[in-house]
């Protein structure tokens, strides 16, 4: 058995798993396991498989031993054990020293202390270098990435081969804590603030999507990337303390800014409020919503039913797809700071947000500000 009670066949599963890019749920599920004890099991690693234990070639192997664990049974002698497996008599008197001898001798306890006793692990540079280990120490608490600590030591210590640091054994440093290297609080000066590393397919694999039928991001018209028409919307959801949300909905024509109260995150909650809110726009406003993947818009059909508005759902991990809107709920931080209760704001006073915002002049669109952006765009010609 292994780590947290596991066999070894299932901890093996659940790296495999983990390095494919499967979330925490979808291993779990897999695995008949809790995310919670699929996460436990890997943090205790740092999210960093260990390296595959390899058998010397000159070792016993476990039916050797319990073919001595027989002979002893038998009463055979040393000599005679040895030459049946064609092993030199001081290995097998070795053997049966380092594990009890004669009467103690157990072939399966034999083999988990050899196992135990080839644990022979490479001495971590940062432990052996004590210049290096500051460096990066106080590269680290200046926020600079891993990436930027190697590139910058093989940079200026290009003549000195002990002055360089791979960025992956600056992240092992950090987040195996059981090595002792690096001070664990100086994980909270890296950019992103994970308990563990993520391997490298979790940035480019898919999941799949848990909303039916969703339309992906790469089908949208080329006319909402180029922002020439106005009525292509961006929306997400702004969050407070308990599990409180407003819904921001941002015009990318003219980055123009509603605000809507919602009283849940439910999925039938969020659509019925957009949808009232959509429905007061003009026709020629209606055109396209980009959502990120979250559940609230799982019934999106029944909003581009009610609204004529097609929704596409953005790319895992992918804010930038919805740039507008993310720079938009960064500004209202200045009227809704993060922690705070945001059910206690009636849509009476989302609106006056929302009207300031619209008022305020943009570097974006030349110093006017989105109302008039707006006006001007939906305004009858003739």
């Amino acid at each position: 058995m292994g780590q947290l009670g596991m066999p070894e066949e299932l901890r093996a599963q659940i790296w495999r798993r983990w390095k494919l890019g499967e979330s925490l749920s979808e291993i779990g599920r897999a695995l008949g396991k809790q995310p919670g004890t699929i996460f436990n099991f890997l943090r205790r690693q740092g999210g960093f498989a260990p390296r595959p234990r390899v058998r010397d070639i000159r070792s016993l192997h476990l039916h050797e031993r319990e073919e001595i664990s027989r002979g002893i049974a038998s009463g055979a002698t040393v000599r005679e054990i040895a030459r049946a497996l064609e092993r030199a008599p001081s290995s097998i008197s070795r053997e049966l020293r380092r594990n009890g001898g004669r009467e103690g001798y157990r072939a399966c306890r034999a083999e988990r202390a050899a196992w135990h006793r080839a644990r022979r692990p490479k001495p971590y540079r940062l432990a052996c270098n004590l210049r290096l280990r500051e460096l990066v120490q106080q590269k680290l608490q200046e926020r600079w990435s891993p990436e930027q600590i190697s590139g910058w030591l093989a940079s200026s210590f290009a003549d000195d081969e002990s002055m360089r640091v791979s960025p992956e054994t600056i992240y092992r440093s950090l987040f195996i804590q059981a090595r002792g290297l690096l001070k664990q609080e100086l994980v909270k000066q890296l950019r992103r603030k994970r308990p563990m590393r993520m391997p490298r397919a979790a940035s480019t694999r898919v999941p799949p999507s848990q909303i039916m039928d969703a339309v992906r991001i790469s089908e949208r018209p080329p006319e909402v990337q180029d922002r020439a028409v106005p009525g292509h919307w961006e929306g997400d959801l702004l969050a407070g303390s308990g599990n409180t949300h407003i819904a921001t909905l941002v015009e990318r024509h003219s980055r123009f800014l509603m605000l809507v109260k919602l009283p849940g995150k439910d999925t039938h909650t969020v659509v019925t409020a957009l949808t009232r809110h959509v429905r007061k726009l003009p026709m020629q406003l209606r055109r396209s919503l980009t959502w990120d993947r979250g559940l609230e818009m799982a019934d999106h059909k029944r909003f581009t039913l009610a609204t004529d508005v097609q929704v596409y759902f953005c790319d895992p991990s992918s804010p930038w797809q919805r740039g507008s809107n993310e720079n938009t709920n960064g500004l209202l931080r200045q009227y809704f700071p993060k922690g705070t209760d945001l059910s206690v704001h009636s849509q009476a006073v989302l609106d006056q947000v929302a009207l300031q915002m619209n008022q305020r002049p943009r570097k974006t669109l030349g110093f006017a500000t989105p109302a008039d952006k707006l006006n001007a765009s939906v305004a009858p010609t003739g």
